[in-house]
């Protein structure tokens, strides 16, 4: 599936993400979010904010970011966050 078409996911992120090599559902899935956002994150440092990692994993749960439970994005974010 097309980026465009993944819930969360707008045309100024379906950019981004296609710009690291993430050009469809099934990629984003083999990285997950947390690897999207960081390559993400790394390219373009200042357009990206953690509502992109909400949203990735949205996007992969197929529901709004906002219904993502605050200890998932606690987790999240500390992965997102870490070394590793």
């Amino acid at each position: 599936m097309s980026m465009e078409y993944l819930r969360n996911v707008g045309p100024k992120s379906a950019t981004l993400l296609r710009a690291v090599g993430i050009d469809s559902l099934e990629k984003l899935r083999e990285i997950a979010a947390v690897a999207a956002y960081r390559r993400v994150k790394f390219v373009e440092p200042r357009a990206v904010s953690m509502n992109m990692l909400w949203a990735l994993q949205g996007a992969l749960t197929d529901r709004d970011w906002r219904d993502i439970p605050p200890a998932d994005k606690d987790r999240l974010r500390a992965d997102a966050e870490s070394e590793g």
